[in-house]
């Protein structure tokens, strides 16, 4: 009850972990049961209601079911690999550390930026990571004899190892390798089509008009149409390129639950963080997504406008901006499957 009172509303995993925590290991197992006890209470309403349902939804990626393990996953084990990993991931909540941690979410394309998030929590100084297969066959690099591995998730599997540059000897890497973070690559218009597309499947429609000078687009709840849920404007005057950094902005903003869910769940109902939570939450996703495709903007120093503490809010969830980004990315890079209505 205290969460729900705050300006929180964190995923079913970052719940997990927080109140592992607190009250030990065994509550795991009741929290949905709690969850649903607390729905029974006529108090509870609206935003905070929304949230708490979809915490409970078994389809739901960020639920705490969901967090709970996959079936492919012993849970049974002692604590999940994400649960442990999380626990560490606590230290990127300063500042500077968070800034860094987007930053190093969003240079290895070959791999999601939720595994790129859980490398940087085991390995904070790793500089770059393959697995074993592809040091030896793409790098021609052997692992030492003391390599230590780190674990990502996988399709089809719990768990995959991966090892960083310097548990490796042999050919040097490159350069297109090491200087990933480095190059700018040409404009693809077929990455914003896409993603309008794609948008579109999830009942999204968006306009072009004109804007002040200080506003690029918005996002918001689609009163004026009876055939799509949420509706984003972006300024006419803007290039492609633009366009596509403002769009990647403003479906976070969907995504992440920033304006509350739909009939269908779609997306999670995270309305009750501040202003300074959402913005940057949602500029986190768009620099993500925006510097795997090869588009340089001025994210990091958005970033930094809204960090003026010590420390980011509470309410900013890493993991959900780590897989809003990886789902963004993917619906630029071609064609989704529409999501299903519920009944």
């Amino acid at each position: 009850m205290e969460l729900l009172n705050n300006n929180r509303q964190p995923s079913g995993t970052e719940l997990l972990e927080e109140i592992e925590n607190f009250f030990g290991w065994e509550i795991r197992w009741a929290l949905c049961n709690i969850i649903e006890e607390i729905l029974q209470n006529d108090n509870i309403q609206g935003i905070k209601k929304n949230y708490l349902i979809e915490l409970i939804d078994k389809n739901s990626d960020y639920s705490v079911v969901s967090a709970l393990g996959d079936k492919s996953i012993n849970t049974n084990s002692v604590k999940s690999t994400l649960d442990y990993l999380l626990e560490k991931g606590q230290h990127y909540r300063k500042s500077d550390e968070f800034i860094e941690m987007i930053d190093f979410m969003g240079k290895f394309r070959r791999y999601s930026p939720y595994n790129n998030m859980l490398v940087k929590i085991q390995n904070p100084h790793c500089s770059f990571y393959a697995t074993k297969h592809d040091w030896e066959n793409r790098f021609k690099r052997n692992l030492k004899e003391d390599a230590k591995p780190m674990l990502i998730l996988a399709p089809m599997h719990p768990v995959m190892l991966v090892y960083d540059l310097d548990a490796t000897e042999g050919e040097e890497l490159p350069k297109e390798i090491t200087d990933f973070g480095k190059f700018q690559g040409e404009w693809r218009p077929s990455l914003l089509q896409n993603l309008m597309d794609n948008a579109n499947k999830y009942l999204i429609r968006i306009g072009y008009k004109k804007h002040s000078s200080t506003s690029a687009g918005f996002a918001a709840v689609d009163r004026e149409s009876k055939s799509f849920k949420m509706r984003i404007s972006i300024h006419k005057d803007l290039d492609e390129p633009s366009r596509f950094g403002v769009l990647c902005h403003e479906l976070a903003h969907i995504f992440l639950g920033h304006l509350g869910s739909d009939t269908d769940r779609w997306w999670p109902s995270r309305q009750n963080l501040n202003h300074q939570s959402v913005e940057i939450e949602a500029e986190a996703v768009a620099y993500l997504v925006t510097k795997r495709l090869d588009l340089e903007g001025s994210s990091i120093t958005y970033l930094a406008s809204y960090l003026t503490e010590k420390s980011i809010p509470d309410g900013i969830s890493i993991d959900y901006i780590g897989k809003v980004a990886g789902k963004i990315e993917e619906m630029a890079k071609g064609r989704v499957a529409a999501p299903k209505r519920k009944k």
